[in-house]
């Protein structure tokens, strides 16, 4: 039987938790994809993000920056009445923000991935926990990456939702000690491992 993490309660959170959650991520749709789903699940669960990710795929162009970033205020009327994602125009327009501001980091550090990895020199911050709860809700580095998003015109990227990114991306390891997944992000952190999954 897998050893998991004590927050993933149900089989959605379980599948993400094994599948994707602190697996090193340096593919720019995906950490577009992330950024915009936890700054989403601000004031929700993320059980509730999980079971409305097939229709943020849909309604945001399968998170291509370039493609979100033309959305116009006609597509925003269409995804506010969007049952399959969180209907707050605020999120909503925010991503179309985020996604302009996305292509202003890409063209100044060559991309979003080099962006944000490069708060954590490159290479994940691995936590020891006995327990999830444990965790901190923000750090001193979400504090800086939160600042630099903000910066760029990016919303929705408080302290809190870059921490809860940064575990997501895996830019921090926060799987529990007793985890069966925390080795294998672990693995998947060292740069031969980076360079072998980015090369095949």
């Amino acid at each position: 039987m897998t050893q998991r993490c004590n927050w993933a309660s149900s089989e959605a959170l379980a599948q993400y938790h094994d599948a994707e959650w602190g697996v090193p991520s340096h593919d720019d749709r995906h950490l577009f994809e992330m950024l915009t789903l936890e700054g989403a699940q601000a004031g929700l669960s993320w059980s509730t993000i999980l079971n409305k990710r097939a229709g943020y795929r849909r309604g945001f162009a399968d998170f291509d920056i370039d493609a979100v970033a033309r959305f116009t205020p006609a597509r925003v009327d269409k995804l506010v009445v969007d049952e399959g994602i969180v209907r707050h125009r605020g999120k909503i327009e925010s991503t179309i923000t985020n996604a302009r501001a996305v292509q202003q980091i890409q063209a100044k550090h060559g991309s979003l991935a080099a962006f944000v990895w490069s708060f954590v020199d490159n290479t994940p911050i691995v936590n020891e926990w006995d327990s999830y709860t444990h965790a901190p809700a923000s750090t001193a580095v979400s504090d800086a990456l939160s600042k630099a998003l903000k910066r760029y015109g990016c919303k929705f990227v408080g302290t809190t939702i870059c921490y809860a990114f940064m575990q997501a991306v895996g830019m921090v390891n926060d799987h529990e000690i007793s985890c069966s997944c925390r080795a294998k992000c672990i693995a998947l952190g060292k740069p031969a491992a980076r360079k072998k999954k980015q090369t095949a």
